[in-house]
């Protein structure tokens, strides 16, 4: 190989970075997604039972009636499910059910809510989950912060790829 073209391609190798940088700055060619499934939510702290108890645990909220039609069922399923997907990281983790007209659950959830916390709406922090709390599955971290809501119908290999994430770089509850 002749000293020439040694020379040309020593300075192609150092050029080629400086080049692929300035194309991807006027291309545009940065990544579009945020690395996050669901929409994070300025924080808010919560107080009061049930959630001065639930303090040191990630908690998953749901809000629905007592009769839980089948998209509350499908909720609670997909908490459940996100839970257990979580292996020996599960015990980091509850699950509260805001029962919004104070009736019992129906007979055939048993199995969906085995080991879900059921509790009472309260004025004093109900109002800190915005949208239509019905519609979604919120999240509150091991402070007590409300942080993230997953959407209307959400995508539950991606909740578990979100939890995973936020378990493994948590070194809080």
């Amino acid at each position: 190989m002749s000293p020439r073209l040694k020379l040309l391609g020593i300075a192609a190798a150092c050029a080629a970075p400086v080049v692929l940088a300035t194309l991807a700055y006027y291309f545009d060619w940065a990544p579009r997604s945020a690395g996050n499934y669901g929409e994070l939510i300025e924080p808010r702290t919560l107080k009061g039972a049930p959630f001065d108890d639930l303090r040191g645990k990630w908690v998953f909220v749901t809000f629905d009636p007592g009769a839980c039609d089948e998209y509350c069922a499908r909720k609670l399923y997909y908490m459940r499910q996100t839970r257990k997907a979580q292996a020996k990281e599960q015990l980091r983790i509850e699950r509260l059910w805001v029962v919004l007209d104070g009736a019992p659950p129906r007979a055939e959830l048993t199995e969906l809510v085995h080991g879900v916390r059921l509790a009472a709406p309260d004025a004093g922090w109900v109002n800190a989950f915005p949208g239509r709390r019905e519609d979604h599955i919120y999240l509150v971290d091991p402070l007590g912060n409300l942080m993230m809501r997953f959407p209307r119908d959400p995508e539950p290999k991606l909740i578990i790829k979100a939890l995973q994430r936020l378990l493994k770089y948590s070194r809080i509850g």
